[in-house]
């Protein structure tokens, strides 16, 4: 495993295929609706369907890039921030509203108003032909959504989070993984080590869509988490998830936990482990990850 985290960063990009330097992403606005506890946008960013949520008052605010996750419910997409699903406590959308964050939440590919492009398997084997990855086609599109926020005149880019639960909590890490600007990262029911989910069989539970090749000859899970210290990290398991479980879960907790303490900063990592809940978020959980985005975008202390 490379010990250098700008060349491991660099390794990575071309994995997934990123260009480098990035495009500034194009946003057009498609319906702007009315004020409530705040104001909706659907957006088309560099074409692809978004949905911006701005509290009221002229800012500038912290923000969550919302990254939704998959669970075979290709019909929902970004609205899971919204109207929530079977795998949240709640939906997130209300609760950070609320709480006086701007929230992005863009679909991925074949996911709600993007089925048209294909389903999961037709487009990650095109983009294997084509040489990127599917994970990459997803990663390259929150990353694009994360540098229009940064650029947003009502948004504080220093203080923007990505946050994501199973798929969108894999978005989550990697987007803050390679782009330092993030500010905070929340994954919940992802983390784990890939060469241990293969030992054990459990990868193959996986979509299409995780597919990195040859991540493993460099770097495992536990590594590419590593690249987000010593920025604030929240990382929740449930004690019985299949995805997460030991040795593979142990090992990327390790190795992020080691990561923390060569920085010297081990309070900002916060593991949360709930003994008995599976591939699921609990309402304790749920609690903890807003306490999380309090401490490290409003009140900016040591989470």
């Amino acid at each position: 495993m490379n010990g250098d985290p700008e060349t491991l960063r660099a390794t990575l990009r071309d994995l997934l295929a990123l260009p480098e330097p990035r495009p500034a992403p194009v946003a057009e606005v498609q319906k702007a609706a009315g004020k409530d506890a705040g104001s909706r946008v659907e957006l088309r960013l560099d074409g692809k369907p978004a949905t911006l949520w701005l509290p009221e008052g002229e800012g500038p605010f912290p923000a969550v890039l919302y990254c939704h996750a998959h669970g075979g419910q290709y019909a929902l997409g970004r609205r899971e921030v919204a109207e929530g699903a079977r795998w949240l406590a709640a939906p997130y959308g209300p609760d950070l509203l609320g709480a006086g964050y701007v929230v992005l939440a863009m679909d991925m590919p074949g996911f709600g108003d993007r089925q048209s492009e294909g389903g999961e398997s037709a487009l990650a084997k095109a983009g294997f032909w084509r040489g990127q990855p599917l994970f990459g086609q997803m990663v390259g599109d929150q990353l694009a959504a994360f540098d229009w926020l940064a650029g947003h005149d009502r948004i504080d880019g220093n203080r923007i989070a990505t946050l994501g639960m199973s798929m969108g909590g894999a978005l989550a890490m990697w987007v803050g993984a390679l782009e330092f600007r993030v500010a905070a990262v929340a994954q919940l029911c992802m983390l784990a080590g890939i060469q241990g989910l293969i030992e054990t069989g459990v990868h193959d539970r996986h979509g299409l869509y995780l597919i990195v090749p040859g991540l493993l000859r460099h770097a495992d899970m536990g590594q590419v988490a590593s690249l987000i210290a010593p920025r604030p990290q929240f990382v929740a398991h449930g004690g019985v998830d299949p995805f997460t479980a030991d040795p593979a879960g142990a090992q990327a907790t390790l190795d992020l936990r080691l990561a923390y303490d060569a920085t010297g900063q081990t309070d900002r990592l916060v593991t949360w482990i709930d003994q008995a809940t599976g591939h699921k978020e609990t309402p304790a959980i749920h609690q903890a990850v807003l306490d999380f985005l309090d401490r490290a975008l409003t009140k900016r202390t040591s989470c």
